[in-house]
């Protein structure tokens, strides 16, 4: 039985497998701050419904104009998307009938839109035995086969940052062989944003980077992400674009989100201090945990299938790493939510471990 490929919308998950949500569900299988959107967004809201019966900026302003100045890149580096999901769609599409490295355990999403694109993929997979390090010989040892490699840093599901050198190692290879390197940055605003691969992108015009708007701001539904690269690359996505794929209200909650350092630094001091008392946690009770830096985590339990239903019955929802390939199951996610809803999982959990 598959289930579903993504975190959020539990009750596909209860769907699948047969069985009845309980009442009240705590879902910890999607990794939003779960402080909810900046204060700044919801004083604005009245405002923003005057924006409903106008058409939006094409180049989705003001946004874009935002995005360029809090990286400090030219707009003409910038492309803003309907969420990482379109722009990941709108990448693919470069690389169509050729061959791409995706190094696993990683989202799906990357395969899911090369293949659709007829892309020939070869896995690169992370070995658990190394702590899901890079694995940078094996993708070198590649790189002159393939148009692209793509990366997730840090990486999803195992919130584990690749080090600065072995990611240089890997995009100056590429650069020498004419491979293109994709870099998926969706959570790195909760480590530091001088850890982005923006600050250097100018000298690596081969190198794409993918940010969303989403994780740390907490706006899943309204889709908004956007995409930093070399003025042609970005030109190439534009054309492939269709017109007003940014909505209006979209590109102005997404500029007020790039304003909030405040609310950002609480963010990441939260996601620390929750990741490191779990961490402690599931290692009292013999669980392996991923050196994680995000606002997550993977554990590995004694019987992680057991512990996955066992938890939905209680009504708490882990993610499931059927679908990351290198976990293959045997790993459970946990995203960071508030001090209390942390504590009633522990609690759960504590029981579950004793007797898993």
């Amino acid at each position: 039985m598959q289930l579903p490929e993504h975190g959020a919308n539990p009750h596909h998950v209860y769907e699948k497998l047969g069985m009845t949500p309980p009442a009240r569900i705590l879902d910890f299988s999607e990794n939003c701050n779960p402080a909810g959107p900046p204060r700044a967004i919801i004083d604005l809201w009245p405002n923003l419904m005057t924006r409903l019966h106008a058409y939006p900026d094409p180049a989705g302003e003001p946004f874009l104009s935002r995005v360029a100045e809090y990286h400090g890149v030219p707009k003409a580096s910038v492309f803003a998307g309907n969420g990482a999901a379109e722009i990941l769609s709108l990448i693919a599409e470069r690389y169509r009938g050729k061959q791409a490295i995706v190094v696993h355990p990683t989202f799906s999403e990357y395969e899911a839109t090369l293949q659709a694109k007829g892309v020939e993929i070869e896995r690169v997979i992370a070995s658990e035995s190394d702590d899901f390090r890079l694995p940078v010989e094996a993708i070198l040892a590649r790189l002159t086969e393939v148009s692209v490699v793509y990366i997730c840093t840090p990486n999803n599901p195992t919130g584990i940052m690749p080090k600065r050198e072995d990611l240089l190692e890997v995009i100056r290879k590429a650069k020498e062989v004419e491979c293109e390197v994709v870099l998926d940055e969706a959570f790195i605003d909760f480590i530091d944003e001088s850890r982005s691969f923006i600050q250097e992108f100018k000298d690596f015009p081969h190198v794409i980077v993918v940010r969303s708007m989403t994780k740390m701001y907490a706006i899943p539904g309204i889709r908004l992400g956007y995409v930093v690269a070399h003025p042609d690359v970005i030109a190439g996505l534009k054309s492939a674009a269709p017109h007003w794929n940014v909505n209006g209200m979209a590109a102005v909650i997404g500029a007020v989100c790039l304003g909030e350092e405040a609310y950002r630094e609480a963010a990441i001091r939260h996601a620390q201090v929750e990741r490191e008392k779990m961490t402690i946690f599931l290692k009292k009770f013999g669980c392996t945990v991923t050196e994680s830096e995000a606002n997550f985590l993977s554990f590995k339990p004694h019987d992680a299938g057991k512990l996955y239903k066992h938890m939905l019955a209680k009504g708490i929802v882990l993610r499931h790493s059927e679908n990351f390939h290198g976990m293959d199951g045997r790993w459970l996610r946990i995203g960071m939510k508030s001090g209390e809803e942390m504590e009633e999982l522990r609690k759960e959990l504590a029981g579950a471990l004793i007797n898993n």
